[in-house]
């Protein structure tokens, strides 16, 4: 799992830093389906688990690749927001580096928190 998240994080962030380059923070409009930080956390942790999940399932690139999509679809229905409204959003916070490293802090706070947990002696198995 950490392989893999950490990667993620790497091309998450790379993206983040590249966009910003391009871009200064007021030439980036507020989305007007801008997704709250809250559930902008809540949307990467299930993100980089999923990938995880992915990436353990040991399937061939393109199966894994059309795996992940499939159940990104499914995370986002759940949150309720589309995939544009989350693109957008993520440019959004991406241009406010501020913003976006509030956001990822939580995130990784949150995903070792769970790592930690799933390592105690007897806790349950992870979730699949």
């Amino acid at each position: 799992m950490k392989r893999y998240s950490f990667r993620l994080l790497g091309w998450l962030s790379a993206l983040s830093l590249l966009v910003a380059a391009c871009q200064k923070p007021e030439e980036v409009p507020v989305p007007q389906q801008l997704i709250p930080r809250d559930k902008m956390v809540s949307l990467l942790i299930e993100m980089h688990l999923l990938e995880a999940r992915t990436d353990a399932a040991s399937l061939p690139t393109d199966s894994a690749r059309a795996l992940f999509r499939q159940q990104q679809k499914n995370v986002y229905w759940r949150y309720e927001v589309s995939d544009s409204a989350f693109v957008q959003s993520y440019r959004y916070y991406a241009t406010h580096e501020k913003d976006l490293d509030d956001i990822y802090a939580t995130v990784v706070d949150s995903l070792s928190l769970r790592e930690a947990r799933q390592q105690e002696p007897g806790s349950p198995p992870p979730h699949r």
